[in-house]
């Protein structure tokens, strides 16, 4: 049975679309930030010779956990261009900063402030991309210097300090403006702009990726029925990951009898909606940046260190262990992915305060006892639908990179790729919704008042 929003977006008149001039300059700002983030991704870093870095990049990443990272970047790492991390600094420091939150009882405070804790929260996010960036960019420079080494190709023009400093002040200021960019998307575009920057730079690559793999198939080194498999399984998946996204479990909620106007009692029903992924495509990407950040500096680096050193070792033997679709791999990611699920719904969702407002509106849970009872009741029917909820992404996400990684198919072509393209469009497709909603009503309420003023002439 749909519900009244459903209902309502079902019924909205998009022929009026062109008269909603708000919604119209906020998607056009939307795609001029993006189309911004797409020539960012092709300035290169000063110092950086291209086309050395492109033959030393097919070597030593293709295929790799950079070959991830190159994806949320829109191959802008393959490139070394000045956004060669993207969002990813970004994202991580967040995290830090909401588990401190979580953890720390004054920064717990701050978050209960409202809109000034908020703020401060937020300005501690950006120091933390800021420190993350740098050193991040400090070890991909130094790597720069290095890589090619023994293949006798130099990916610098000009080693030394001057080019490091120059690599770290670039790349810094290029995440920077990316997170900076992705908040005025938020502000003043439409739906999440870290998120839109993401799946930007997954759409990016996927016209590369397809070409890549028919070149493997005119090659010979693919059969045309694994291509077919691919589609078939891209198609599946979509289908799987949009019926998943809509699911939700419906808390029955009443409120006390009214009078009606013939002089009968009426009770109000509504329905709490707790959605099967509460988190939606926030555990994916997290787990991807925590992971990512370390391993940019050890697989850059490890493919050049010696393997008779006690640290160069160490490095290429993480390396392998972390491959992409290795178990290490796939068992941390799995962890990192249900470990985020369920935090992030612990953030957004209070079972405390929900049994509050439903005490002071006089709504209850029919067979539950207002207060600490009903709160008791939401955490259990969240927590057993957020089960369900980290298993379906976690599936989703690690079984097509497994097989992807066996076959040697792009990364752009798996599952938490299209997880994040269906989500991100699916929010944002809902926010078109609301702003097309908002107009229509906007117009009745207009033409409302203009008919009650002709009626009182």
């Amino acid at each position: 049975m749909a519900s009244r929003a459903d209902q309502l977006a079902s019924n909205l008149n998009f022929s009026k679309f062109g008269k909603a001039t708000e919604l119209k300059n906020r998607i056009w700002f939307t795609i001029g930030a993006l189309i911004v983030f797409r020539f960012l991704s092709f300035v290169p870093l000063p110092g950086v010779d291209p086309v050395a870095l492109s033959t030393l990049y097919s070597q030593a990443a293709s295929g790799g956990v950079l070959d991830i990272f190159n994806t949320f970047s829109g191959g802008s790492l393959e490139r070394m261009s000045i956004i060669a991390l993207g969002v990813m600094p970004y994202i991580t420091a967040s995290i830090v900063v909401q588990l401190a939150a979580a953890l720390s009882p004054s920064l717990a405070a701050l978050k209960k402030e409202g809109e000034s804790g908020r703020k401060k929260l937020n300005q501690y996010t950006r120091y933390g991309t800021v420190f993350l960036t740098a050193i991040q960019g400090y070890f991909i420079a130094v790597g720069l210097e290095t890589l090619g080494a023994s293949q006798g190709i130099a990916a610098v023009v000009d080693p030394g300090m001057m080019f490091r400093v120059g690599a770290v002040i670039s790349i810094v200021g290029g995440t920077l403006f990316l997170m900076w960019l992705g908040e005025q998307i938020t502000a003043r575009g439409i739906g999440n702009g870290v998120s839109l920057i993401i799946m930007a730079g997954i759409l990016a690559q996927l016209p590369r990726s397809f070409g890549q793999m028919f070149t493997q198939v005119r090659e010979g080194s693919m059969g045309g029925g694994t291509v077919v498999a691919v589609f078939a399984g891209a198609i599946l998946i979509i289908a799987f990951i949009a019926f998943m996204e809509r699911a939700q479990r419906r808390v029955l909620v009443q409120y006390p009898k009214r009078a009606t106007q013939r002089g009968g009692m009426q009770a109000d029903r509504s329905h709490l909606p707790l959605k099967v992924n509460t988190a939606g495509v926030i555990p994916p990407i997290f787990a991807s940046s925590l992971l990512l950040m370390p391993l940019t500096v050890t697989q850059m680096m490890g493919n050049n260190v010696q393997s008779d050193t006690a640290t160069g070792d160490f490095l290429i033997t993480l390396n392998q262990y972390l491959a992409h679709g290795q178990p290490l791999y796939m068992a941390l990611y799995a962890a990192g992915i249900i470990f985020f699920c369920f935090f992030y719904v612990a953030v957004v969702f209070n079972p405390e305060e929900t049994a509050d407002n439903l005490k002071r509106q006089n709504g209850f849970i029919p067979g539950i006892r207002p207060g600490k009872n009903t709160a008791a009741y939401l955490d259990h029917v969240l927590t057993r639908i957020t089960v369900l909820g980290a298993a379906y992404l976690a599936a989703i996400c690690l079984v097509p990179e497994y097989f992807i990684a066996q076959s040697g198919l792009p990364f752009a072509l798996g599952g938490t790729s299209l997880l994040i393209i269906v989500n991100v469009t699916i929010d944002t497709i809902s926010q078109i919704q609301s702003h097309m909603l908002a107009h229509q009503y906007g117009d009745l309420i207009k033409k409302a008042k203009l008919k009650g003023g002709v009626a009182r002439r």
